[in-house]
């Protein structure tokens, strides 16, 4: 019996090492979560620009705000769409989901504002949730339905809750998927050859395989959790959102979590001059967690 024992002391410790391991790689035991600021609505929607800034959104106040690299926080844009989530794309314009009237817009550094996308075939969009702008340009993006109290219209236009890509210099959007309950979070590799997709109204987390024309196959199961936003590091470990951050290796095994002392964690994204500050949007506040591996974003 004492040999058995010991045989599980060593199975088990040997299980904790190696999670332990998976971890440490990432950040240093005993990190935590650094408050920025506390003084928003709801925020959402971080993106980084090629310095390393961060534009989030606190949508109920209608605005886009920025994290500088030196720590100083300004308002980007005013009367900013209602803006959710947002990636860059190369040219350094801002791509944000404006769900004020369900469009997608352009938004360069100067705060010109282009509309991208009002809707699909005549109706209008959902409200576009999440965005990702793939290496050549295209865009993916989710299209879920939140009733807003600023919208006139209480029901959908459009029938079902979709995924759609919009090619490169294309001006109509192309449905990619619809076999969701409620698409939300959504980012790719570096490389532009995989998509994962969070059905946060399904608890699941898809993986795609992306086409050079924008279309997806070989859809599997990542994970049974669902993502409110989401990002990918340099070891290809996914990070979802919503109690705190959870992470999953390219197997989709958990690997770690982050605690966030906020009512939900909303989005993510990797931020600094070297890419390895993880910048988080949890409900009224923002915070910051220092990690020893870089973002792809």
């Amino acid at each position: 019996m004492k040999k058995l024992s010991l045989i599980l002391f060593g199975l088990v410790a040997a299980t904790c090492k190696v999670f332990s391991q998976d971890t440490t790689a990432l950040y240093n035991a005993g990190t935590k979560a650094v408050l920025i600021a506390k003084q928003f609505s709801f925020t959402e929607g971080p993106a980084v620009d090629k310095k390393g800034n961060v534009f989030f959104t606190d949508q109920p106040n209608n605005k886009i705000w920025k994290y500088s690299t030196d720590g100083k926080l300004s308002v980007f844009m005013d009367s900013a769409g209602r803006s959710n989530g947002m990636d860059f794309d190369s040219k350094g314009n801002l791509i944000s989901c404006a769900d004020g009237k369900n469009e997608l817009w352009s938004i360069s550094p100067k705060g010109k504002i282009e509309v991208l996308l009002t809707g699909y075939k005549g109706q209008i969009f959902n409200g576009p949730n999440d965005v990702w702008v793939r290496p050549d340009g295209g865009l993916y993006i989710t299209d879920p339905y939140y009733q807003r109290d600023y919208w006139t219209h209480k029901k959908p236009e459009l029938d079902g809750q979709k995924l759609y890509y919009l090619p490169k210099g294309k001006h109509e959007a192309v449905m990619v998927d619809d076999k969701f309950v409620r698409p939300n979070g959504i980012v790719g590799t570096a490389d532009g050859k995989h998509l994962f997709v969070a059905d946060i109204g399904d608890n699941k987390t898809y993986r795609y395989d992306i086409n050079k024309d924008g279309s997806l196959t070989n859809k599997m199961l990542f994970v049974a959790m669902g993502s409110d936003g989401m990002t990918i590091d340099e070891l290809g470990n996914i990070y979802l959102t919503g109690k705190g951050v959870t992470i999953f290796n390219p197997k989709g095994e958990k690997i770690g979590h982050i605690d966030i002392d906020e009512p939900w964690t909303a989005n993510i994204c990797f931020s600094g001059k070297n890419r390895d500050v993880l910048f988080i949007t949890a409900s009224k506040a923002v915070y910051t967690f220092q990690m020893k591996v870089k973002g792809t974003n």
